[in-house]
């Protein structure tokens, strides 16, 4: 079986086969202009075996967060991240990274962990000049489940059938999305191509700029329910549990 919290945005602690994962871990309650304005401020239930980061946006790899972490903590990261962590973090840091490309696949504890595309963009922020393509993972212990980081659809979603679990970006933190996203309809999509047996809704409605959850609330609220509603319509034999922010879930592969 596997057990995973909800942390929000796209923070999920998971368990299978004995080992801990972190997925781009954001544990504090504000980033820049972002407020946390769903959950609680996380806290771990214990020291994870290794971190998952699925691309560079500042609300994915979120130095602040990892600097909470113990210092001996493994990271997986994209191909050329490393060079970002050893600027923000020190040698030590990009010294526990394990850096992979698409195709790649590495031994976690108990579970296989293998790096799969993702359609969002490769650079750090407008300004920056560091990029390594986004990835999203496979996991696999006693469940097969994808993490999806931050994506837009792209054709080989199909090759990840069939799954246990899915992970699934459903919106994101401001009044629009723009390229390299899921709304709650393309999302439905993704988990139809990858036929996933349950499907947990993420990044969606815990950090945005003060005052935009009153002006878009269909944006903030509304996502992880019309997801739930889509999947009903397009991939019926997909089982969705929304989650809040900091509640947990077991899936018990059949």
């Amino acid at each position: 079986m596997v057990q995973l919290t909800w942390c929000g945005h796209s923070t999920v602690w998971i368990e299978d086969s004995g080992t801990r994962l972190l997925t781009d871990p954001l544990l504090r309650d504000r980033l820049a202009h972002l407020r946390r304005r769903r959950g609680p401020t996380p806290h771990l239930p214990s020291t994870p075996d290794a971190i998952l980061v699925s691309h560079l946006h500042a609300d994915h790899l979120d130095f602040a967060s990892l600097r909470r972490l113990p210092e001996d903590t493994a990271m997986v990261v994209p191909a050329g991240a490393a060079r970002l962590v050893r600027r923000s973090l020190g040698a030590a840091a990009a010294g526990r990274c394990e850096e992979v490309a698409v195709g790649d696949r590495i031994t976690i504890g108990g579970l296989s962990v293998a790096a799969v595309p993702a359609a969002h963009h490769a650079g750090r922020g407008l300004w920056s000049r560091h990029r390594a393509p986004a990835l999203g993972y496979l996991i696999e212990g006693r469940a097969r489940t994808w993490f999806a980081g931050d994506t837009g659809l792209f054709d080989e979603m199909a090759d990840l059938k069939p799954l246990d679990l899915a992970l699934i970006p459903v919106g994101g933190w401001g009044p629009t999305l723009g390229p390299g996203h899921l709304d709650p309809v393309a999302a439905a999509e993704a988990v139809r191509r990858a036929a996933a047996n349950w499907a947990v809704p993420i990044h969606f409605g815990t950090f945005w700029p003060v005052g935009c959850d009153r002006i878009r609330p269909d944006r903030f609220f509304r996502p992880g329910d019309d997801f739930a509603r889509q999947v009903e319509m397009v991939s019926p034999g997909t089982r969705v549990r929304v989650l809040q922010p900091g509640e947990s879930f077991t899936v018990c592969p059949p």
